[in-house]
């Protein structure tokens, strides 16, 4: 299988569904291939897509990669999901979805710490950081990934 044929079969179709390719990755397992799409959106709380978004999305996927070339004759397993929440944040949409979540940041520089996403832009994010808001260029992280809360605090961004 040829992921840049992939790709350009799956894009239009993902769009179509108001989604994005957040990441495409073949594996072959024996015989069999696995093709595993991991997608994203901003969905309808501009937090990522539901369940159904990614359902949707997956019929439509699956009869697109039958009737095109991009997978061959050869048998596959397609899997289908959306970014968990586990997910490190590697672009500003990733960032911006997030909004007022906590996040635990490891710097390319220093230690790391956790803080509350306030504001997102282009080049970094603004994080609250015990009491106090912190610039943190995007370039300066080398891991950031969403803290699970179990009771969050019911704040605005």
């Amino acid at each position: 299988m040829n992921e840049s044929a992939l790709v350009s079969v799956l894009e239009p179709v993902v769009a179509a569904h108001a989604l994005e390719l957040d990441d495409l990755t073949v594996v072959r397992a024996g015989k069999r291939s696995v093709l595993r799409i991991t997608l994203d959106g901003d969905g309808p709380d501009g937090r990522g897509p539901t369940i159904d978004d990614i359902a949707e999305a997956t019929r439509a996927i699956s009869a697109a990669l039958d009737e095109s070339d991009a997978v061959g004759d050869a048998p596959y397993t397609l899997e289908v999901g959306s970014r968990g929440v586990s997910s490190p944040l590697e672009r500003p949409a990733h960032w911006r979805r997030n909004l007022s979540r906590l996040v635990r940041i490891t710097p390319v520089d220093g230690d790391r710490f956790v803080g509350r996403i306030r504001a997102v832009d282009d080049t970094g994010a603004d994080v609250d950081v015990d009491g106090r808001v912190r610039r943190v260029g995007f370039d300066e992280v080398r891991r950031a990934v969403v803290q699970v809360e179990m009771n969050p605090k019911d704040e605005e961004a």
